[in-house]
């Protein structure tokens, strides 16, 4: 069974021949409760995402913040197992239609068998992997099989990282790129920055992927800001935060779908 690589493409597509930013939400499967993720999920595709990436709870989660690192560790005590996100993007997927992506580090896949999470995946209707931490060089087996199963391939690309290097990331990569608007880990922050900006248009300079801003949005304001300069705004902590600190789970997927809801609104707004 192939993915959804080109629903991911023409959503992508559809939102700039809209003349605005594609909305990413990211939230954790298995937080609150695998059945809790899945509603919030839904909920923020249903509030105005228009793309929901899927995080597999890591134990060393290196590249997020505390608050990530919070819900990651809930649904791993939970028993989040590999299995859970794969019900998750299908369960998703199914009741929205839109594309959903896996956000993973790379040791759960090798552990997994690169073969049997890509056919996994794409049975169950995923678009691709956004993988933080896989060296291009070493990427070959993973793209093969993503390939075939129609899954994109998304990496990250930092502030420090040389134009070269650039180059060379975005040729192997598919779906879109992944721009971390600043050197740190994920979470909200009082403003994006003008590294992003210049990091979107040295991308742009290699490649004609979309390129999609995540690492420290948080708000309507923020969210018009790099849509000013970004194909698409990644938005995770923020919406981890407002299930957090909410006082049961039917609440926090509420506040996910006003949440969505205010940021696809901030994407479409001329900042």
């Amino acid at each position: 069974m192939s993915g959804n690589v080109r629903l991911l493409n023409d959503t992508l597509a559809a939102a700039k021949a809209e003349g605005r930013s594609a909305l990413i939400a990211y939230l954790p499967a298995g937080f609150p409760t695998v059945d809790g993720g899945i509603e919030a999920v839904k909920a923020a595709l249903d509030g105005g995402a228009d793309v929901v990436e899927v995080g597999l709870p890591h134990s060393d989660p290196v590249l997020d913040g505390p608050v990530i690192q919070t819900a990651d560790d809930i649904a791993l005590r939970g028993g989040v197992r590999i299995a859970d996100v794969m019900r998750t993007v299908r369960e998703a997927h199914a009741a929205t239609g839109k594309p959903i992506l896996v956000m993973t580090y790379w040791n759960p896949i090798d552990r997994y068998g690169v073969e049997r999470f890509t056919a996994e995946l794409a049975e169950a209707g995923g678009a691709g992997c956004i993988l933080p931490d896989l060296p291009v060089q070493e990427s070959a087996l993973w793209r093969e099989h993503a390939e075939k199963h129609g899954l994109a391939t998304v990496f990250v690309v930092a502030p420090s990282s040389k134009d070269e290097r650039l180059a060379e990331i975005t040729a192997a990569g598919s779906g879109f790129v992944y721009a971390a608007s600043l050197m740190g880990v994920t979470g909200t922050r009082e403003s994006v920055g003008a590294q992003a900006e210049d990091l979107v248009r040295r991308t742009r300079a290699t490649t004609g992927l979309p390129v999609c801003v995540g690492l420290g949005v948080s708000n309507p304001a923020q969210a018009a800001e790099v849509a000013r300069f970004a194909d698409g705004v990644i938005v995770g902590s923020a919406f981890v935060k407002r299930m957090l600190d909410a006082p049961d789970a039917a609440a926090g997927v509420e506040a996910v779908r006003a949440l969505a809801g205010d940021l696809a609104e901030g994407v479409r707004r001329k900042a």
